[in-house]
């Protein structure tokens, strides 16, 4: 469940029938309608039939995805099939316990009070105002590389992702304010759009991470390593990038055009640079708070949530001022919406998770890796593959919810460290965002680049955007393999902190 911290897309017109083709779209509508009925139906049917569990859990697997196909919410579609497969073998008593027992136990958890502060922090840090200052401060320091600007956006959208926790929410600040600049300058359609698709995909993992909190919460593991345990993926991924950027921006963003020119001779002098770094001085502070805090052991995770919450508290009263109060009443009616979705999507994942084992889906999947033969290696470059796909029809909660309760046991058997499999899980996660054709960051940004003072008069077609996507895939892919060879990139500062 990605917070959304930033106001959506405005939505299109709904177009015409005449100009969409009418009957025939109606009756392609019609189609997939009665197909997904017929599925949603049929599934349920076979869940009640004298089937072996395991086929029962797959049955349920596919009610859950139908219904994620319909847009009905994640907890809903993982609760359902959990309770109807649960009745289905154990009868109702079994799910009347469940559901007395299980929304407590799962919820009050001491750990999982970090959500509710980190999801606040970030929401009143993105009430204050942080977008602007970051890009700018990004933009005078890394202008003078070939491709700064694709650069500087790269690297402010890491920034502000690690933040607010939200991948969307960076994504359309950074569009309407990097893709004007950057189109201005002479870049490629395509460099200036993949620059900003990118922009968010080191947040997910820099702390704090509220991906990598919901993980913790499914694999129960602590909050605080997994936390640790992003930030040395994070940097590589923020690295890796800008490098491939920088490579891009030789051909595709001329060194010095007419517009860099002016901005030149007009002068960008060291006093406006260090002004510009010292405007987004929240953002270093408060992710030093937190990593040093849980590094030391100062703080624990929930204690470095509060903390970050206070912190964001004084830098939006410092800097709203006026605004201030409708401010905090904004970020705090929004934490409350979305801790309750999340914490009732946990509700449905252990709901899941206890059918999966009464099926035995779980420990099948793993006697089936073993009889496979599969090495760690192997294994993740196949789980590798199995996201990519994935993550072309599929959000990235919906791949975590279905896969991580499935392969804890695997992972245990190919001695996987759960730390380390929740950054790949995650970052994994973050690709489905961006992967075509379902990506909901390159629906979000060719919306936002239909607007004229946005692309400033060139046509940017969803082809090019998917387009742009494409062109960062095979970097994506080899920081996989990095991470898969070189586990201790994750492993290493947690272990640290246990020392």
């Amino acid at each position: 469940m990605q917070t959304q911290t930033a106001t959506p897309p405005p939505s299109s017109p709904a177009p015409r029938a005449e100009n969409v083709g009418g009957p025939v779209n109606g009756r392609r509508s019609w189609i997939a309608f009665a197909i997904t009925a017929v599925v949603l139906v049929g599934s349920t049917i076979a869940m009640f039939m004298p089937l072996v569990p395991e086929a029962i859990g797959g049955a349920a697997c596919v009610l859950m995805l139908g219904l994620i196909f319909l847009r009905m919410p994640i907890a809903i579609a993982m609760l359902i099939p959990a309770m109807l497969g649960m009745y289905a073998m154990r009868g109702e008593r079994l799910v009347e316990s469940t559901m007395t027992t299980l929304a407590y136990g799962q919820i009050a958890n001491w750990t999982l009070s970090v959500v509710p502060m980190f999801i606040l922090m970030g929401l009143m840090l993105w009430k204050a105002g942080l977008t602007e200052s970051l890009y700018k401060a990004a933009r005078y320091w890394l202008g003078w590389l070939p491709g700064g600007l694709a650069v500087g956006t790269n690297l402010a959208g890491a920034g502000l992702a690690a933040v607010s926790g939200s991948s969307v929410g960076t994504t359309y600040a950074l569009a309407r304010i990097g893709i004007p600049e950057m189109l201005k300058a002479g870049y490629d359609k395509r460099l200036a759009v993949g620059a900003v698709i990118v922009a968010g995909l080191p947040g997910q993992l820099i702390p704090p991470s509220i991906m990598l909190v919901i993980y913790a919460g499914i694999a129960e593991v602590p909050v605080g390593p997994q936390l640790l345990a992003g930030v040395g993926p994070g940097i590589l991924v923020a690295i890796l990038f800008t490098i491939m950027i920088v490579i891009f921006a030789r051909r595709w963003a001329p060194v010095e055009t007419e517009h860099t020119r002016e901005e030149n001779a007009n002068g960008i002098t060291w006093k406006m640079r260090f002004r510009a770094v010292a405007d987004t001085w929240p953002v270093p502070l408060i992710m030093g708070l937190i990593i040093y805090g849980m590094f030391s052991g100062v703080f624990t995770a929930t204690e470095a949530g509060a903390v970050a919450a206070l912190f964001s508290l004084f830098v939006t009263v410092i800097w709203q001022k006026r605004n201030a109060m409708r401010a905090i009443i904004e970020a705090s009616v929004g934490t409350v919406s979305s801790v309750g979705a999340i914490f009732l999507m946990l509700v449905g994942v252990e709901a899941l998770s206890r059918m999966f084992t009464l099926t035995g889906i779980s420990t099948g999947f793993a006697e089936l890796v073993e009889h496979m033969d599969l090495g760690r290696v192997s294994f993740l470059l196949m789980m590798m593959v199995v996201y990519i796909i994935l993550g072309t029809f599929m959000e990235p909660l919906p791949m975590m919810v279905l896969t991580v309760p499935i392969l804890i046991p695997t992972l245990a058997s190919l001695d996987i460290s759960l730390l380390w499999y929740g950054v790949f899980a995650v970052f994994m996660g973050e690709l489905a965002v961006v992967t075509p054709p379902v990506g909901i960051l390159a629906f979000i940004i060719h919306t936002i680049t239909k607007e004229p003072e946005v692309n400033q008069g060139q046509k940017i077609t969803l082809n090019d955007v998917f387009m742009a996507c494409w062109w960062f895939m095979p970097m994506a892919i080899i920081t996989t393999v990095i991470l898969i060879f070189f586990p201790e990139i994750a492993t290493w500062l947690p272990s640290l902190g246990e020392q």
